[in-house]
C-alpha cells in the first residue's frame, strides 16, 4: 500500500477531526477520481449514462480503437464504476450506480463555467 502524501494526510486529518470521513474514505475517493481522470473514460461514463452499451457501440460512438476502449473499460470496472453482463458473444456494460454519472456531469459543468460564474453555452 502506498504511503499517504501530505494532501492525503491533510484530508484524512481534517475530515476525521470533524467526524465526517477518515483516511480510508479519502483514499477510496481518490481512487475513484483517478479512475475517472481520463477524457476517454469520462466520455464512456457519459455514454453509459444514456443506456447500457456493448464495446462495439462505444467504439463507434467515440471513434477510438476497440483495444483502447477495452483498456479504459477495465480501469472503470476495476474501480467499480461499470460492470459488464455477457449477452451471447457480447458484453454489455452499464454504470454500477448512476450517482457516479453525477460526479462526471458536475465536473463537466464546473469545467464549462466561465470566470464570472455563469455557464458557457
Amino acid at each position: 500500500m502506498e504511503a499517504m502524501d501530505s494532501q492525503e494526510r491533510d484530508c484524512a486529518a481534517t475530515t476525521a477531526d470533524r467526524g465526517v470521513v477518515g483516511a480510508v474514505e479519502c483514499a477510496a475517493a481518490g481512487d475513484l477520481l483517478r479512475a475517472l481522470a481520463s477524457p476517454t473514460r469520462i466520455a464512456i461514463v457519459m455514454l453509459l449514462r444514456e443506456r447500457p452499451q456493448c464495446v462495439h457501440e462505444i467504439v463507434g460512438a467515440l471513434e477510438v480503437s476497440q483495444p483502447l476502449v477495452s483498456q479504459h473499460l477495465r480501469v472503470l470496472k476495476d474501480a467499480g464504476v461499470v460492470r459488464g453482463h455477457r449477452t451471447g458473444r457480447e458484453i454489455v456494460y452499464e454504470l454500477v450506480d448512476h450517482h457516479l454519472a453525477h460526479i462526471v456531469t458536475d465536473a463537466l459543468a464546473h469545467a464549462m463555467e466561465v470566470s464570472d460564474g455563469t455557464v458557457a453555452e
